[in-house]
This record gives structure tokens, C-alpha cells and sequence, in this order.
């Protein structure tokens, strides 16, 4: 058995630098900024959201600038598979922390472990 969720909306944004995305974006969605540089590369901002809402992470990316989601789980290898199952396909394991998929449907989606301290409450739970 295992669990996923919906945990991160990704703002993908090409451009230098991320600031003025994230002001943007956090204005247009009336959440404060909590951080313009996540990790110290510059390539995450990340704007201020409750526990039960998605995280809304901007990412400064090389390709057109677009949205995708992310899937949280406590189990990465059970989760890409359950995925592949239902027709998605592996694209790219990334800084061996997360999966790049692509859905039948051709988007581009993250399977990632999970993002936050508390893992819940709304959860799927997969047997």
C-alpha cells in the first residue's frame, strides 16, 4: 500500500530571473512571497499557501514557459508504476529525487516524495 495526492502547482517560467514572475503571480493570486530563490540557484520561487492548499512553486526552466503538477507519494517506485499503468511513461529521473512523466494525453507531470512535514489530509490511498 501506498499514498499520493496533488501537492504542487508549477509555474514554469522562462526567464533570467524569477522575481518579477513572483510578483506577479503572487499578486494575481493574493499570496505573499516566501521565498524568490528556494534552494540558492535561482531557479525556484515559491509563494506562501496553507497546509491544505497546493504548494505554487515557480521554476525558471529553458523551455516555453507553462504549468504543470506535481504528485506527491510515500512510495516513488509504486506510485511511477500505479502511473504507468494507467499509460503514462518515464521521461527523465531528475537529481535522483524525482520522476518526469508524460500522461497519454502528452503533459508533462512530477512524481515527487513528499513536499511537506505533515502528509495529509487529503489523501490517496493505494493498495
Amino acid at each position: 500500500m501506498h499514498h499520493s495526492r496533488l501537492c504542487t502547482v508549477v509555474i514554469d517560467c522562462q526567464a533570467d530571473d524569477l522575481e518579477d514572475a513572483a510578483t506577479f503571480w503572487s499578486r494575481a493570486l493574493n499570496k505573499p512571497i516566501a521565498t524568490v530563490d528556494q534552494d540558492g540557484d535561482g531557479r525556484y520561487a515559491e509563494l506562501v499557501t496553507d497546509a491544505d492548499e497546493p504548494i505554487i512553486l515557480l521554476q525558471r526552466v529553458d523551455h516555453e514557459s507553462r504549468v504543470h503538477l506535481d504528485i506527491e507519494t510515500d512510495n516513488l517506485d509504486a506510485e511511477v508504476a500505479r502511473l504507468e499503468g494507467l499509460g503514462a511513461m518515464r521521461v527523465a529521473f531528475v537529481r535522483d529525487r524525482w520522476w518526469v512523466m508524460q500522461a497519454p494525453s502528452g503533459h508533462r507531470f512530477c512524481v515527487v516524495r513528499p513536499q511537506r512535514e505533515t502528509f495529509g489530509p487529503h489523501l490517496n490511498r493505494w493498495e
